[in-house]
């Protein structure tokens, strides 16, 4: 078995061990999100993402939580705009 091959089915555990765990530190949470270290700092810093600091030190996220905050502020496709204006218009703009 060639290193490539293996590297990448070693990548595919992690991804998968990572996936099965409901607690993640801050690594992990970079990693999961894709976010840049120094930008999921500036987030933790200022709230812009739930967290927890149980000794005041290392930081950690509830996977779910983290789920949660991703799928914020969602950008309606065309055809919930229409199905809003549609119901706005026919609700007599209530």
């Amino acid at each position: 078995m060639d290193s490539v091959n293996l590297d990448q089915r070693l990548t595919k555990i992690e991804n998968l061990l990572l996936e099965q765990k409901t607690v993640l530190n801050f690594n992990e949470v970079a990693e999961y999100t894709g976010l840049s270290k120094s930008y999921l700092y500036k987030l933790t810093s200022t709230g812009g993402i739930p967290c927890y600091k149980p000794t005041g030190k290392k930081i950690y996220f509830k996977k779910d939580e983290i789920d949660q905050w991703l799928l914020t502020n969602k950008k309606l496709s065309s055809d919930e705009i229409d199905e809003k204006a549609e119901n706005y218009i026919l609700g007599g703009g209530q």
